[in-house]
């Protein structure tokens, strides 16, 4: 992935992902777990920042959204 000149990356706690999508904090647990049903391999895989707490790239969630808008669009 390829990060502009004015995009920098930072790192975004679930609260902020589920806003930024409009989805829920459990949405994004089931789109990452591939037991689930609603598994979704294209969702940003999390950067572990502690024993207990995640966090993903703001560019990657970006990337994401962009995809969906493709996929969307039929690009």
């Amino acid at each position: 992935m390829t990060i502009g000149i004015n995009s920098t990356p930072s790192i975004l706690r679930v609260r902020h992902v589920t806003a930024r999508l409009g989805i829920s904090r459990s949405a994004i647990y089931d789109w990452m777990d591939p037991k689930s049903p609603r598994y979704d391999s294209t969702f940003p895989k999390p950067i572990r920042l502690g024993r207990a707490s995640i966090g993903w790239l703001s560019t990657d969630v970006e990337a994401f959204i962009e995809l969906r808008i493709a996929l969307r669009d039929g690009q």
